[in-house]
């Protein structure tokens, strides 16, 4: 057994030297200036190409700029300025809200840790890993998509049957 898992510790070791290879400058496609946009962005991205949220954040960032702006803005006009990315009205809710946490419980920043973020309306554990990696170096963990997850399927790395969750394989 310890030689599988030395084997696959080869693998993924190759896998990952081919992909710095292929993309060494490989890096999240959200355009943002601050943990607070690119939290906003990540939130808009649910279901929504990374392209169409730049699109949409390109002036939704010049009207709001701190949390403070989200909380006093009237709902409908943060939802009229989302609606592109799509299930507006509950994204629009969800960025207000968590807007209010941070300004209620941390003074107007973005925490920097996975317990605080994901007490954030609209934040799991992907959300969160985005945050902490891209706005403050901080690899809690890896954000995981269905893409991913099929792409890590078909290199075997990790088993999985249709309907249920993958186990990795090391």
């Amino acid at each position: 057994m310890a030689d599988d898992s030395l084997g696959q510790k080869e693998k993924i070791r190759k896998i990952l030297a081919l992909l710095e290879n292929e993309h060494p400058d490989a890096k999240i496609t959200l355009e943002f200036s601050n943990p607070l946009e690119l939290l906003v962005a990540t939130i808009l991205a649910a279901q929504c190409t990374d392209a169409k949220v730049n699109q949409v954040t390109r002036s939704l960032f010049k009207r709001f700029r701190t949390p403070k702006d989200y909380v006093r803005a009237d709902l409908a006009e943060i939802e009229s300025q989302i609606k592109p990315t799509g299930y507006y009205k509950e994204k629009a809710k969800r960025i207000r809200n968590a807007c209010g946490l941070l300004v209620d419980q941390f003074g107007s920043k973005v925490p920097r840790t996975m317990d605080e973020l994901v007490k954030l309306p609209g934040v799991a554990r992907k959300t969160a890993n985005i945050v902490l990696s891209n706005a403050y170096g901080i690899m809690e963990g890896i954000a995981v998509d269905t893409h991913v997850l099929r792409l890590v399927g078909r290199l075997g790395l990790i088993k999985s049957r249709p309907g249920r969750k993958s186990k990795p394989t090391s």
